[in-house]
């Protein structure tokens, strides 16, 4: 039994790290919590982007959503706040979603900071983006093993909610990465607004997201492998 909680540890500990190895490059304050990380941006009160490494048992874990949104102590600036989205008509919306935080009670505290919203219309935190989130989930069951980028696109923008301000985004972006043999990425983009459009009417290459935000994914991967994997816009490879 000692060997096997042992085991299960290093198991953790060692996804952990790899989970930090191919954190995107960007502007902003990075913040590192156990099981993502985030580019914290002041000016838009809200992550450029968070990072999360996910495997299945991330997503078969017991652990149940706790709603405990507060505000990220780690976050130098302060982060938003709940008061910020009251009665604003905007949800929270995860860019780490909790369904992909099952693993333990940490893991699902974590991704209710404030640091991981940002003010997302209803009919599509609720509708195109769950959407895709359990798409992302059901492909993790397949593949095992999935790094993911989330987050804003400040373009379009629609105004602020809040003292603080909070940018409401004119769109979103997610990257995931599969760096199994045969390694693959996907990217998407999708306006801040309802659809009934499927997700795969959103598939856009890696390069089309960075030129978008300004932000470099994947850099840590040999310059060749990045530019074959970011250059593709399939969804055919994603079973």
């Amino acid at each position: 039994m000692k060997r096997f909680s042992i085991l299960i540890f290093f198991i953790v500990l060692t996804s952990s790290l790899l989970a930090q190895s191919y954190y995107p490059k960007s502007k902003g304050e990075i913040v590192r919590h156990k099981y993502y990380m985030l580019s914290y941006n002041e000016n838009h009160e809200q992550a450029n982007w968070v990072y999360y490494h996910i495997t299945p048992q991330f997503i078969n874990g017991k652990v149940k959503r706790s709603n405990k949104f507060r505000s990220d102590a780690k976050v130098k600036t302060k982060s938003a706040t709940l008061t910020d989205y009251k009665a604003s008509g905007y949800d929270r919306g995860h860019l780490c979603p909790a369904a992909a935080m099952k693993l333990n009670v940490i893991a699902m505290q974590e991704s209710f900071y404030m640091s991981n919203m940002s003010p997302q219309k209803p009919q599509f935190n609720r509708g195109v983006w769950k959407k895709l989130e359990a798409q992302v989930r059901k492909w993790t069951l397949v593949e095992k093993d999935l790094y993911v980028v989330s987050g804003p696109i400040f373009k379009d923008n629609t105004g602020t909610i809040g003292k603080n301000k909070v940018t409401i985004p004119g769109y979103y972006y997610k990257v995931v990465f599969d760096a199994t043999r045969p390694c693959k990425m996907i990217a998407f983009i999708l306006p801040n607004k309802g659809s009934k459009e499927s997700i795969s009417s959103f598939v856009v290459s890696v390069d089309r997201v960075e030129k978008e935000t300004g932000i470099d994914f994947f850099s840590q991967l040999p310059d060749n492998i990045e530019n074959s994997l970011e250059s593709k816009s399939n969804i055919g490879q994603w079973r």
